[in-house]
C-alpha cells in the first residue's frame, strides 16, 4: 500500500486540519481494508482491490459534463458540482438554499466522522481524504419548487466526496446526488441527511460509474418528529458497488421510505446494505430493495430492521425482489429483524429466481417475439422503482436504465 499510503500522508500534511485528517488516517491503518471474514464483507471481492493503484488527487481534474449530466443540469433550478471530491462550483442562488463549503470533520450526529463511523474501515478513509464537505442547507418552512442536482464526477484515480443536507423545519426539497466517471478509480463519498420537524426530502442517488470502477458509498438519514425521507437508489455502473443506506428514525411520527435498484451484468457485484433504526414511537419504514443480475454478475442485499424499546406502535417493513437473468449470476438475500419493543409491526420478505416462464409464454402468444417479450417484463420489474422519481427527471433516467437493459444478454435456465 505503500504508493498509496505516501500519497496520502503527503496530502493530509499539506491541509490546515492536518491534525484531525491524521487522527483518521491513524485510524485506517491501525484498522487495515476490511476481509471476507468479516461479516459485513464475507461477499465482497476484496482480494481484487489494491490501493496502489489509485493516489490522491491534490487538485480537482477538469472535464466537459457528459450529455446525461448536461440534461440532468437543465432540469434542475440549482446545480452543485464537485469535481474529485472538490466542490467547483455552487450554482446560482435559490431563495432559502445555501450552499457552504465546511473544512470541519463535523457529522450530523455530532461528534466527528471518525468518532461516527468508527467501524466503517471506507468512511474513516473519507474522514482523512474527503477536501471538503459541501453542505446544502434548505432554510425552514422553504419549499424548493425544482430539484437541486449535486453532480459527482470522478477524472482522477480517487475521488472522497462528502455531502451533508439540511432542511430546517417545515421544509421541503427534491436533491439528485448522480455519479459518473471513475474509470479505474476508487470512488468512496460519504453523505449525511438531517431533516427537520415535519420536513420532506426526496433524494435520488444515481450511481452510473464505469465499469472498473471500485464504488464504496455511505449515506446516513436523521430524522426528526414528523419528517419524511423518501430515498431512491439507483446503481448501474462500477465493477464493484457497494452501498450503505441507513436511516435514524428519531422523533415521533418519523418516517423513511427507501427503494434500492441494481442491474448487473459481466462480471460486476453490487453489494447493498441497509439499516432502519427506529429510535421513536409510531415512526415508520418501507423498504423495497429490486434488482437484476445477467452473465457472471453477482448481487448482495443485507437488511436489518433494528426497533428499540419505546419506539411503541412502529410499523417496519422490507422486500427485497432479485432477477436471475442467466444460469450463471448469482443473488444472496439476507434481511434481519431485531426488535427489542413489542408493541410493533414488522415484515420481512424476499425472493431470488429468473423471469416467469407462464407471464413470457403470455406475451409470446400475442405475438410478441421471445427477446422482446423479455425486454418488457424487465422493464416492468424495474417500473415500480423508476415511477416514483420526480416527472422533471424520470423520463431521461428512464431512458438510459432502458438503453442498459437492451444491452443485456438474457439467458433463460
Amino acid at each position: 500500500m505503500k504508493i498509496f499510503a505516501d500519497s496520502a500522508t503527503s496530502y493530509i500534511a499539506e491541509r490546515p486540519d492536518a491534525h484531525e485528517r491524521q487522527l483518521a488516517w491513524t485510524a485506517f491503518e491501525v484498522a487495515g481494508l476490511p476481509t471476507t471474514s468479516d461479516e459485513v464483507w464475507r461477499y465482497a471481492p476484496l482480494g481484487e482491490l489494491e490501493l496502489d493503484r489509485f493516489d490522491v488527487s491534490r487538485a480537482p481534474l477538469a472535464r466537459d459534463d457528459s450529455a446525461f449530466a448536461a440534461q440532468l443540469g437543465e432540469r434542475a433550478g440549482l446545480v452543485v458540482r464537485v469535481v474529485d471530491g472538490y466542490c467547483t462550483s455552487a450554482g446560482e442562488g435559490v431563495d432559502g438554499v445555501n450552499v457552504e463549503i465546511d473544512q470541519s470533520n463535523q457529522s450530523l450526529a455530532g461528534g466527528t466522522f471518525t468518532s461516527r463511523y468508527e467501524h466503517d474501515t471506507f468512511a474513516i478513509l473519507n474522514a482523512a481524504l474527503a477536501p471538503a464537505t459541501t453542505v446544502i442547507r434548505v432554510d425552514a418552512g422553504v419549499n424548493v419548487a425544482e430539484p437541486i442536482v449535486v453532480l459527482h464526477v470522478a477524472n482522477a484515480t480517487s475521488a472522497f466526496s462528502r455531502t451533508q443536507i439540511v432542511l430546517g423545519r417545515g421544509a421541503s426539497a427534491t436533491i439528485v446526488e448522480y455519479f459518473e466517471g471513475g474509470a479505474n478509480a476508487l470512488v468512496v463519498p460519504l453523505s449525511e441527511y438531517r431533516i427537520g420537524e415535519n420536513a420532506v426530502l426526496q433524494l435520488i442517488t444515481y450511481q452510473r460509474l464505469d465499469v472498473t470502477a471500485w464504488h464504496v458509498g455511505r449515506t446516513t438519514g436523521f430524522i426528526e418528529r414528523d419528517g419524511r425521507l423518501r430515498q431512491a437508489v439507483i446503481g448501474i455502473g462500477a465493477h464493484y458497488n457497494r452501498s450503505r443506506n441507513d436511516a435514524e428514525m428519531l422523533g415521533a411520527g418519523s418516517e423513511n421510505e427507501l427503494r434500492t435498484t441494481f442491474l448487473g451484468s459481466g462480471h460486476q457485484v453490487h453489494d447493498f446494505r441497509t439499516r432502519q433504526l427506529h429510535l421513536a414511537p409510531r415512526s415508520r419504514s418501507t423498504l423495497l430493495s429490486k434488482g437484476a443480475v445477467a452473465d457472471e454478475s453477482r448481487s448482495i442485499y443485507t437488511g436489518l430492521i433494528e426497533i428499540e424499546k419505546g419506539a411503541k406502535r412502529t410499523d417496519a417493513r422490507q422486500t427485497n425482489h432479485n432477477l436471475l437473468l442467466a444460469p450463471s449470476a448469482h443473488a444472496d438475500s439476507v434481511p434481519n429483524l431485531d426488535i427489542r419493543e413489542n408493541d410493533v409491526m414488522c415484515a420481512h420478505a424476499s425472493s431470488v429466481g429468473p423471469l416467469d416462464e407462464l407471464q413470457r409464454w403470455y406475451l409470446e402468444s400475442r405475438g410478441i417475439s421471445r427477446e422482446e417479450a423479455e425486454r418488457l417484463m424487465i422493464q416492468g420489474f424495474f417500473y415500480e422503482m423508476l415511477a416514483t422519481l420526480p416527472s422533471e427527471l424520470a423520463a431521461i433516467v428512464e431512458r438510459e436504465v432502458t438503453a442498459v437493459l437492451a444491452a443485456v444478454n438474457v439467458v433463460a435456465p
